[in-house]
């Protein structure tokens, strides 16, 4: 989850947009969804390999098709592209890439936020400041990035303060065992094995800056404003799944197990993931989150690091360039360029019992 390389990131651009604003939303009963390997995420392979997406699809008379990417960010550019109906990934590259791009796109499940699965660690500093003047490795313009940026900030010091190297999330691991890479942010599982090198010490983790790094299914607006059957399918098969996954059951047992082989672990593995994070279990916990300040203020401070680093395009002006609507339709930013909504409607459908 969360690779970024710079080029793929920008290479959404104008032709992704132009490709996806000439596929004009319809009404239709076929549907694909994009996911890639990351804890929050895996549940859809098995809503997938356990029937229970293909049971709530031939509820509404659909199909809905769940789709492994290989690559993070190329998923995202081919949602933004209109190769797929909806995407999952963290609202930093929900905002950066489709929405940035003129896609406007739906936040339809936040299903958890990072509480620990992202982390800044070193070999030598024992404080945030000891980090003044030396080089920081890590995946440029991900979310290790942003967490990094909001660690300095915390001791008053910013990224002119230090070096920041970009480094491939396949490559950080073996690097942090050189005597040449002293410093990395990173995320689960790599965090868990470069906090376990001798001498290393965690300086911050993603549970500091809580509802920062959320974890969102996301959608195509126009797609879901005509296809209802879509969003109530979606949301149904996936708190469903979250119910057998929470559980102390045989069922939920094997689910995490299911989950852990899939992610490359095992279920104690795949259960200390899940540790790092904050798992919105039922629909009212991610409707309750997502209607806080606690999630305005994490979502402004994400918009203003996504400017602050060009990640909003060439045209922006400002961190008010892309319009991000929240569930009570106040919108922050540009009201004539709202191209990213937090859209809590099918979520309080599955709290009342409605789908």
């Amino acid at each position: 989850m969360k690779t970024s390389d710079l080029n793929k990131r920008l290479a959404a651009g104008l032709l992704t947009a132009s490709l996806s604003m000439g596929a004009l939303a319809e009404e239709k009963d076929s549907f694909s969804i994009a996911w890639t390997i990351y804890a929050g995420w895996v549940p859809w392979q098995y809503a997938e390999d356990y029937g229970i997406m293909k049971k709530w699809a031939q509820k509404y008379d659909i199909e809905v098709d769940i789709v492994q990417v290989n690559d993070y960010i190329e998923s995202i550019n081919q949602f933004t592209a209109g190769q797929f109906d909806g995407v999952v990934a963290t609202s930093m590259d929900g905002l950066s890439i489709p929405a940035a791009s003129g896609i406007d796109t739906t936040a339809l499940i936040v299903g958890d936020y990072s509480n620990g699965n992202d982390g800044l660690v070193s070999k030598d500093a024992d404080t945030i400041a000891g980090l003044e003047g030396g080089t920081v490795h890590l995946v440029e313009l991900s979310v290790s990035h942003y967490l990094l940026a909001r660690a300095l900030e915390s001791v008053g010091l910013s990224e002119r303060d230090l070096d920041v190297v970009n480094i491939s999330d396949a490559d950080l691991v073996a690097a942090f065992q050189t005597d040449g890479v002293r410093h990395v942010a990173t995320w689960n599982p790599l965090l868990a094995e470069v906090e376990t090198y001798p001498g290393a010490t965690k300086l911050f983790d993603s549970s500091q800056i809580p509802g920062h790094i959320k974890d969102l299914t996301l959608v195509n607006t126009e797609t879901l404003a005509d296809n209802p059957k879509l969003g109530k399918a979606l949301v149904g098969a996936w708190y469903e799944t979250m119910s057998i996954l929470a559980s102390d059951s045989e069922e939920g047992q094997e689910a995490r197990a299911f989950l852990g082989e899939l992610s490359g672990t095992d279920q104690s593995g795949y259960e200390a993931q899940l540790a790092g994070m904050k798992m919105f279990w039922e629909p009212q916990m991610s409707v309750d989150f997502i209607n806080s300040e606690e999630a305005r203020e994490a979502m402004d401070s994400v918009r203003q690091f996504s400017f602050d680093k060009g990640l909003l395009g060439q045209g922006a002006m400002s961190p008010d360039f892309v319009g991000i609507e929240f569930p009570d339709g106040s919108i922050m930013g540009d009201e004539a360029n709202v191209k990213l909504r937090f859209n809590d409607d099918y979520m309080v459908m599955a709290v009342d019992g409605e789908l």
